[in-house]
């Protein structure tokens, strides 16, 4: 395959832009839907494995995929990702009980693992490091305009259709980033022999399945002080330790162990694990706040977290630009980390009588500020790693960043319900309305149109409530990214790379290492084996 053009890469990443959209529409396109799944196949007591099924499967595969595919080719995994994700996504529409649906959705999070890692990691074989900004710029910028357009989409769909087309709304758009990326994307790969580390795999997979599986079930499912909490606990620890011993003895590791000797790498990961916990802890319940305190609907609440796409579009496409421009990047991940931290931080300060260009204002420095981080993160990881550790390094940062957003999620909703239970009662008590006139649990698991039609002075009394309790949960968000500053300030800036990974495996140029880059240490190059060396290159 040719070094790509401009006008070539810009048709590769239409359809890796197509794949990643997919991919995290799917993540949030349930939300506005699960009321009326529940109306109509049952299984209220179900309802966190709906979310929590396709969000442990998504990410303990990510590091998996990103393994397949620096073995097998990067171009044949994220078409398989495709094929299954469309399947089960097929199989979730016609689903006729809650289990079917649980099922399906644990594999339909199999596909959305590969597309959300891979997308990124065929995106750092066609282009530089140095060039790689201003086109990952545009891969941020769908993945938060898909991520705040699920619940918009979903709740439109459900209103004028049925719940099952928000997962059938998916696979046109499936189908197009599986025939764009057959027809142009032709990645090379050395030809050798391959073994897949199983048993690692398995270990990686139970260690984190268990403990996503406290973090999403732990207070709702089971109490946090219980033998299913210990006991998954001490799974997962069990695992992980296997797993450690495992990496160390395979000669073809998931999650290779030198990368953790990577001093970029593991900056990086923290940074991205700090990162989701904030982002995806506290925005995911931006909707519940415009819906119940602010009284909008699902489309309109979908509609009104705009600004936060809008800061986020902006900086995350300005960064981009200005890295290619420039060759620096760490300066926006240091200054977006503080932005975030400066949104967060007047979030928390959002009441029942905020206006709405209030909330605009603070959610478009939030945005601004998480624009500036989330892909930039990925690319100095990227530019830090050999090629051939190019798709597991990239899927290592999306799986520390979904770790990050399952631990905020599950902390931040932990917090939210044990507030309530404290200011939903003050704020009837004060105005003079008893626990024995309205039982405060009720109100807490009410949806947004029951509230709304609570007499007053009781539906001030409870929104307001509300309002105060999401207010910790903003302000809990806001040191996170005042550590993820701290941080970035101890990542090195390594220059960027000139050539792409099918420059080097294609031979056009030498394999050019910046000094600090490479190795075991991230401090000493080691060289990559030459055109000549390697054996005849596979297009996958």
């Amino acid at each position: 395959m040719p070094v790509l053009s401009h006008p070539q890469i810009l048709v590769v990443l239409i359809g890796l832009m197509l794949g990643m959209f997919v991919a995290a529409v799917s993540q949030t396109i349930v939300a506005t839907a699960l009321p009326t799944i529940i109306g109509e196949l049952g299984g209220q007591d179900q309802l966190a494995w709906v979310v929590s099924a396709t969000l442990l499967t998504a990410t303990a595969s990510t590091p998996i995929w990103g393994k397949l595919s620096d073995l097998y080719g990067r171009k044949i995994m994220f078409q398989s990702a495709i094929g299954i994700f469309m399947v089960a996504s097929l199989a979730a529409g016609f689903s006729q009980t809650m289990g079917q649906l649980i099922a399906v959705r644990a594999v339909q999070g199999l596909g959305i693992g590969g597309l959300m890692a891979l997308s990124q990691a065929i995106l750092g074989d066609v282009v530089s490091p140095r060039e790689r900004g201003r086109y990952q710029g545009y891969i941020g910028g769908v993945f938060g305009l898909a991520t705040v357009a699920g619940p918009l989409i979903g709740g439109f769909l459900v209103q004028h259709l049925s719940w099952r087309w928000t997962f059938w709304a998916g696979i046109p758009v499936a189908i197009a980033a599986l025939i764009v990326t057959e027809r142009v994307l032709k990645l090379p790969f050395p030809r050798r022999k391959h073994t897949i580390d199983w048993l690692g795999a398995v270990f990686i997979v139970a260690s984190v399945s268990a403990l996503l599986l406290v973090l999403s079930l732990g207070g709702k499912e089971f109490d946090w002080n219980s033998s299913w909490t210990y006991g998954l606990v001490a799974v997962a620890l069990l695992m992980l330790a296997a797993a450690i011993w495992q990496e160390r003895r395979s000669s073809e590791p998931i999650m290779p162990p030198h990368l953790f000797h990577n001093h970029t790498f593991v900056i990086t990961s923290v940074a991205s694990l700090l990162v989701g916990a904030a982002m995806f802890g506290a925005i995911i319940f931006l909707p519940q706040y415009l819906q119940i305190v602010q009284g909008k609907s699902p489309t309109e609440s979908g509609l009104l977290t705009l600004p936060l796409m809008v800061g986020l579009l902006l900086t995350v496409i300005t960064s981009g630009r200005l890295i290619t421009r420039t060759g620096h990047y760490k300066i926006f991940p240091v200054l977006g980390m503080l932005v975030a931290a400066l949104g967060l931080w007047l979030m928390s300060h959002l009441d029942a009588t905020s206006s709405l260009w209030t909330v605009s204002a603070y959610m478009f420095i939030t945005g601004a500020g998480i624009g500036m981080v989330m892909q930039v993160l990925v690319l100095a990881t990227q530019n830090a790693v050999e090629h051939r550790d190019l798709g597991v390094a990239t899927s290592g940062s999306t799986f520390f960043r979904s770790m990050g957003g399952a631990i905020g999620v599950a902390v931040f909703g932990a917090v939210i319900s044990d507030r309530l239970q404290h200011t939903i009662p003050a704020a009837l008590a004060a105005v003079g309305v008893s626990p024995q006139q309205m039982q405060t649990s009720g109100v807490t698991s009410a949806t947004p149109a029951q509230i709304a039609a609570l007499p007053e002075p009781i539906h001030g009394a409870v929104i307001s409530g509300f309002a105060e309790a999401m207010q910790m949960v903003f302000l809990a968000a806001a040191p996170l990214m005042v550590a993820g500053f701290f941080v970035i300030l101890f990542l090195r800036e390594i220059p960027l790379r000139q050539h792409s990974s099918v420059e080097v495996f294609e031979g056009v140029v030498a394999p050019d290492l910046p000094e600090g880059s490479y190795g075991t240490s991230g401090d000493e190059p080691q060289k990559e084996p030459s055109t000549q060396e390697q054996q005849a290159p596979k297009k996958g």
